[in-house]
């Protein structure tokens, strides 16, 4: 498996890939190989101060890039100049990237949580599943929240086909995952289900368990972002596992989709899988 690691190279980013038992989590999953990016802001022209960035940003790569290979992964660099989000995504395309990392400084202590600019893009318009990062904010030496970043999985469904597209990631994160939480959230505008929500999350778990992962399941009502948040407060996963529904141009117009509020707003990594393209 190749992994994009896109990093802006500032301490926040360079705790993450500097810790030990984050990069084990990912081999483990199945990651062999890692393309590492950091892109230069189409806005930064040579003449400007930091006309040198290119070379600047290419020496802390090969800082990086020994980190990855002592771990035992092979590494490529790159150095982009453009929209972050854009170039990330056509690198994880040109490469064949199954999977998308991008460290986040976590929630903020503002009563409204938020994400840079470039992770919510990249949960908007990722080409690949996509995880974030969290790293600890509001400190001079920051760490990850999480070092083990699959060890307890919290997964969010809601019954529908991208639902049952982020499942399937539990294909290779069993590797590493050692409880789950299955959470389904009913709202009032749903239908009236055909079965008990419990009898179709006791079906997921009966296959999680078989991969002895340990399992429980948790059906809440009301508002699905809130409901999902709350679950998170409750069980402490340490990575939030939800499906996207595509990044068609419609949908990038769209603000508040499920997914992307959770990925905005949680505490913890949360991983997001989008539809598989369509060729």
């Amino acid at each position: 498996m190749k992994a994009v690691y896109a990093t802006d190279l500032s301490e926040a980013s360079e705790a993450a890939i500097a810790n030990e038992t984050c990069l084990e989590c990912l081999g483990r999953i199945g990651v062999e190989a890692f393309h590492l990016v950091t892109v230069v802001p189409s806005n930064v022209h040579a003449g400007m101060p930091g006309m040198n960035f290119e070379k600047r940003r290419q020496t802390a790569l090969d800082r990086y890039r020994e980190t990855f290979e002592d771990a035992g992964f092979d590494v490529e660099t790159h150095v982009v100049r453009g929209t972050p989000h854009r170039r990330i995504n056509g690198l994880a395309e040109s490469v064949g990237a199954s999977l998308t990392i991008v460290g986040s400084r976590g929630s903020s202590p503002l009563e409204n949580r938020f994400i840079g600019s470039t992770a919510r893009n990249l949960a908007r318009t990722s080409v690949t599943p996509l995880l974030v990062n969290r790293i600890q904010r509001a400190t001079d030496d920051p760490a990850v929240l999480e070092e083990h970043l699959f060890q307890r999985m919290l997964y969010a469904t809601d019954f529908s086909e991208n639902a049952q597209e982020a499942f399937e990631a539990f294909s290779y994160l069993r590797h590493a995952a050692e409880e789950a939480t299955l959470v389904h959230v009913q709202t009032p505008a749903d239908p009236e289900p055909d079965d008990d929500p419990r009898d179709r999350l006791d079906e997921l778990a009966g296959r999680l368990e078989d991969w002895d992962i340990e399992t429980r399941l948790d059906v809440r009502q009301g508002d699905p972002v809130e409901e999902i948040l709350a679950a998170e407060d409750d069980h402490d996963p340490t990575t939030t596992l939800v499906g996207s529904r595509g990044h068609s141009r419609l949908r990038r117009l769209l603000l508040g989709s499920v997914s992307e509020d959770v990925v905005a707003k949680a505490d913890g990594n949360v991983m997001l899988v989008p539809p598989k393209r369509v060729a």
